[in-house]
């Protein structure tokens, strides 16, 4: 998929901006789940645990989006 500006209200943002919104909303998600289950008690740093999460969802999220058949 080539990355082009997505159209967002007549405005045009860059499409990693859009996915790394997506991203935070699903950290928060796993965020709430792991403070939930007592998970953020038991590691060492709990906001670089969160930043480390931040990271993989959004680097799959971007190999997701890149792997996207282009439409004819």
């Amino acid at each position: 998929m080539r990355f082009s500006e997505v159209n967002l209200f007549g405005v045009y943002v860059a499409p990693i901006s859009v996915i790394m919104v997506a991203a935070w909303f699903v950290t928060i998600w796993l965020r709430w789940g792991a403070a939930r289950f007592g998970l953020l008690r038991r590691v060492w740093h709990p906001s670089l645990f969160v930043f480390a999460v931040y990271m993989i969802v959004l680097s799959s999220m971007v190999l997701w989006v890149a792997r996207w058949p282009i439409p004819s």
